[in-house]
């Protein structure tokens, strides 16, 4: 299942908001290590979303070019 960028995000948020408030160490750094690890998969969901983005503009821009390439040929 895909999540988005803003998920991972905002569950790295609460990790660090977790550690910061943490007393006890083992806890402290449970959610510090979870921070890191939601911010690359945030980072990850990023650049996912990124190069979905610029493999649509560049199929759309095949798609263009394919077309007018088409209608000149039937000019």
């Amino acid at each position: 299942m895909y999540q988005s960028f803003e998920f991972y995000e905002a569950r790295a948020q609460e990790a660090a908001l977790e550690a910061e408030a943490a007393t006890l160490d083992n806890v402290k750094q449970r959610n510090l290590r979870a921070e890191k690890s939601w911010t690359r998969l945030a980072e990850l969901a990023r650049k996912v979303a990124l190069d979905r983005a610029k493999a649509a503009q560049s199929k759309a821009e095949k798609r263009d070019a394919e077309l007018s390439l088409h209608l000149l040929q039937s000019s």
